[in-house]
């Protein structure tokens, strides 16, 4: 057996799969984010390891034959550690908007741009840093280590400060071309290599259990911990893709569109991510919205109504999109517009509109939004001749719809779409633990495919155009 511990900003998953890679278990424990300030994203690390603990009890199955254990999780957060190995601070948060002038100073140091092949945004995790050595001086001057969230939990169970090529592809200090840190780019930021993780490719050992953390667990001792992968890495492992051909789109707390490539293709102009992949040799392309399934949750809170049961108010059918428009930009936005401050709201509303109309437009909004990101990897050269749909929102059949609709290609989802980055997660363990590669990913069974309408190809391209104009 092989186990994925996928680190989530809304909750830790934990998956378990067998020699055939066929879940057989799943647990889940939930996490709370802090706003301290407005556009600030926090939580605390010692969070995570106790959300950890909650998801391995709920597996409910003995773990003493798990052989390999996999990581995956929320990229981009600055977790900040003294000279002892504690934390100084809450962990900032990949959603986190406070370090957007740091952002936008080290982002014109052409440089960054040359070496990483893409834009600093404020998410990133060099900008955080930058504002701690401004505002937060003194505990900056303590900082003697950087890990990304998963990596804090591999120091847990490990002991071992190791980080994967495509986590740290997203910290604006890595060079993703040669796949390594860059010691330019940390001087530049006041960082040094001695400051970094280790770093090992995803399906590679990164570590082993420590015993005392096995013991507690029922899990044997010494068994490999795989380098992991960032999350959105992760969810495409699950999802079988390693290369040209379909890509994935991811439907959780934020929203992707993610494709693979065989070869680094920067494209920084476009804000599109370009990345190392979790395996050996391989890249990819990433479109971000930072708020995609946040948004119907949020719009579920403010009405007071189950997330479920908005979605039963509604026409099945994708239709042509409604006159209501929803912009998807709760905590600001990433691809294509590179604006924390960008916020959200509706417009086209009269005395008229109806809450069904409304929850439709928060979907509709999603989509254009998504559909902006394959239209910007398009243009970078990349993009994908179908998407695999991903996380909690894959569940709903009426956005997959709009989906296919606004991006033009067929959506498909998978069996077990909701396990997809701790499933991932738990392949680079079985990868890690049996030295297998790509070759044994299977792409999943589609449980059901999304084909778009050419009739309605016209009207959900006029409704981008004219949210594109309204932005403006």
């Amino acid at each position: 057996m092989y186990l994925g511990i996928d680190l989530g900003t809304s909750g830790v998953k934990t998956v378990l799969i067998d020699d055939a890679q066929r879940v057989i278990g799943t647990g889940h424990a939930g996490l709370k984010v802090s706003t301290p300030q407005p556009g600030w994203s926090e939580q605390a690390p010692q969070d995570w390891i106790d959300a950890t603990r909650a998801a391995l009890a709920d597996l409910g199955k003995p773990l003493d034959r798990v052989a390999g254990i996999g990581l995956s999780g929320q990229m981009h957060g600055a977790v900040c550690l003294d000279e002892s190995g504690r934390v100084l601070r809450p962990a900032i948060l990949w959603n986190d908007g406070r370090a957007s002038e740091e952002a936008a100073q080290l982002d014109g140091q052409q440089r960054f741009r040359d070496v990483t092949g893409n834009l600093v945004f404020a998410g990133f995790t060099a900008p955080k840093l930058v504002w701690m050595q401004r505002h937060e001086p003194q505990l900056f001057e303590s900082v003697r280590r950087v890990l990304l969230p998963k990596d804090y939990l591999r120091l847990w169970l490990t002991g071992e400060a190791i980080s994967d090529m495509s986590d740290a592809s997203g910290t604006a200090w890595f060079d993703p071309a040669s796949r390594d840190w860059s010691d330019a780019l940390l001087s530049a930021t006041g960082m040094s290599r001695e400051m970094m993780p280790a770093l090992a490719e995803g399906s590679a050992v990164a570590g082993q259990l420590r015993a005392e953390i096995a013991g507690e667990f029922g899990l044997p001792a010494g068994i490999p911990v795989a380098g992991g992968a960032g999350d959105n890495a992760a969810t495409a492992i699950g999802a079988g893709i390693t290369g040209p051909g379909p890509g994935l789109v991811s439907l959780g707390t934020s929203g992707v569109i993610f494709a693979a490539t065989d070869r680094f293709l920067p494209a920084p102009e476009t804000a599109i991510h370009a990345f190392c992949h979790a395996l050996p040799g391989q890249w990819h392309q990433m479109g971000v919205i930072l708020s995609a399934a946040a948004c119907l949750e949020w719009w579920a809170g403010i009405v007071g109504q189950p997330v479920a049961d908005l979605l039963e108010e509604l026409d099945p059918q994708p239709g042509q999109p409604a006159r209501i428009a929803f912009w998807p930009y709760l905590t600001g936005e990433r691809t294509p517009l590179n604006n924390p401050a960008q916020r959200a709201g509706f417009t086209g509303m009269s005395a008229r509109s109806t809450r069904p109309q409304m929850t439709r437009a928060v979907l509709e909004g999603v989509a254009l939004a998504l559909a902006e990101n394959m239209a910007a990897l398009r243009e970078a050269g990349g993009g994908a001749d179908s998407l695999i749909a991903m996380g909690g929102g894959a569940r709903s059949d009426l956005w997959l719809a709009m989906l296919a609709q606004a991006t033009g290609v067929p959506v498909l989802r998978p069996a077990g779409s909701e396990t997809g980055a701790g499933f991932g997660a738990a392949r680079l363990g079985l990868m890690a633990a049996t030295g297998a590669g790509a070759e044994a990913m299977t792409r999943p069974e589609i449980a059901a495919r999304f084909d778009p309408d050419p009739a309605l190809l016209p009207g959900w391209s006029e409704a981008l155009s004219r949210l594109q104009a309204q932005r403006a």
